[in-house]
């Protein structure tokens, strides 16, 4: 296929990097609020003790699992409703958000059935400390509830930024958490004469909190009549065709997100066998890290819908260059991000009440994160903003998955289990699935065949040689 635009967008830089700053900044701003709630939620659990920040740290694992999934079948549906928006068929875009609708609420009705019945048989499967399985099946009993509206959320969030308005999720999502922090103090900690819930009390604050949160978006979607707001029928109205289109587009991506989060969870349960002080070390270590990747989040989903929107317009080749810029963005970015991770790590995990030996292990593991932390930004750009993008998401499945499953859980165990490394060396040694991530992904990308397109009605693939 003939690329046909290949005008000033091209050529102009400064329009690029105003649209990729546009849209990436909004998204950044409300990856650091989420990032921003957890770190709070770990430091006031902290203040509870370490059996209470293990538990909720493995207790969010089931909402870890069913959130990849969710972010799975969104992911996929931005692919598409990027594409559409670029071409102008907002009917299509609204069925596409249907599919994408039906598949979380059945992922969130099953996620929600094991957390509240089954709660005990969960967190055994990470830990065998009873008062840690107690405290965290108190909590999922009571967050079970708010994966349900988490589902509905994250479509209707991820559909809003594939056609340009980042800005209203941001704004719902900063009253949600700004709501669940205040809660969290009131109730975990027992304030303003409330009692001391602790546990119970993070889990309570966080079910409201994204009650609130669905209520608010989904008022302003249809009062304002956004685009992507439509009458139910017309979300369920799509036919075979576009479901068989999504599914072999999407279920790499669903598959990816699930077989990858089962990967992390697999080294939650390597790191969980070496002690509860490397856990606790280890969930205040990813709260830090999660305020680093915020810009690294903002840039990725930002390549995506710019991407997707060239590649739905048929500007093919500006969808080429775009992909370079914005990995070298990420390599850019990446570098400074972990200079500063490095520096600080000596004082970020000061607040959380860590016994001296958890604190060194966080400061040591900081330290590795901060050297690997470029890499990570190109493979999390090169992934999620162009592979996906472009269509490419069974290549970007195998790349992932075989990094994580044939190299990095085999060395958790290994490094954990058999070889006894501390906690900073396993995280160095698992590096070597990002080694390899980064050559296959370098090799794709030159090639050109990752450029696909979805709007049609048989996709098109890009032949480098055109």
């Amino acid at each position: 296929m003939v690329d046909i635009d290949t005008g000033a967008l091209l050529n102009d830089k400064r329009e690029f990097y105003s649209r990729l700053i546009h849209l990436a900044l909004p998204i950044m701003l409300q990856n650091l609020l989420n990032s921003a709630v957890s770190f709070v939620d770990t430091l006031m659990i902290g203040m509870v003790g370490e059996a209470a920040l293990a538990a909720v740290g493995l207790a969010n694992q089931m909402f870890f699992l069913i959130i990849i999934f969710f972010y799975g079948v969104s992911s996929a549906a931005a692919i598409f409703i990027a594409q559409y928006w670029g071409a102008g068929n907002r009917e299509a875009l609204h069925k596409v958000m249907g599919i994408a609708l039906l598949l979380n609420l059945f992922g969130a009705l099953i996620s929600s059935f094991f957390s509240f019945f089954y709660p005990e048989l969960l967190m055994r499967i990470f830990t065998v400390d009873p008062v840690v399985i107690a405290r965290g099946a108190e909590y999922l009993r009571i967050v079970a509830v708010s994966y349900l509206f988490s589902s509905v959320v994250l479509i209707f969030s991820i559909a809003l930024r594939s056609t340009g308005n980042a800005k209203l999720p941001l704004y719902v999502s900063t009253f949600a958490i700004v709501l669940n922090i205040i809660l969290n103090y009131i109730l975990i900690l027992g304030k303003l004469g409330f009692p001391r819930m602790e546990v119970r009390g993070a889990a309570l604050a966080t079910t409201i909190a994204r009650t609130a949160e669905i209520i608010l978006l989904l008022l302003i979607i249809y009062r304002r009549k956004y685009p992507v707001a439509a009458p139910i029928k017309e979300y369920f109205s799509f036919n075979k065709t576009l479901l068989k289109r999504y599914l072999i587009t999407g279920i790499p991506v669903i598959l990816n997100e699930m077989f990858w989060s089962l990967g992390m969870t697999a080294y939650k349960v390597a790191f969980a066998r070496m002690g509860t002080n490397v856990i606790a070390s280890v969930n205040v270590t990813e709260a830090i890290q999660g305020l680093f990747f915020v810009a690294l989040m903002g840039i990725s989903n930002a390549s995506a819908i710019m991407i997707g929107n060239r590649i739905g317009e048929g500007s093919l080749e500006s969808a080429r260059v775009y992909a370079r810029r914005l990995l070298l963005s990420g390599l850019i970015v990446g570098a400074f991000l972990g200079v500063a991770l490095v520096l600080l790590s000596p004082l970020l995990p000061i607040p959380f009440n860590l016994s001296f030996t958890s604190y060194e292990m966080t400061r040591l593991t900081l330290i590795v994160m901060g050297i690997l932390l470029p890499i990570k930004a190109y493979n999390m750009i090169l992934v999620v903003g162009v592979l996906r993008s472009g269509g490419d998401t069974r290549f970007s499945m195998f790349t992932e998955l075989a990094g994580v499953w044939i190299i990095g859980v085999p060395l958790a165990f290994l490094g954990a289990l058999v070889l006894k490394m501390p906690i900073h060396q396993l995280y160095l040694f698992l590096a070597l699935e990002e080694v390899f991530k980064f050559i296959l992904g370098m090799i794709r990308v030159k090639s050109g065949k990752w450029i696909n397109v979805l709007t049609e009605e048989t996709p098109l693939s890009l032949d480098p040689a055109l």
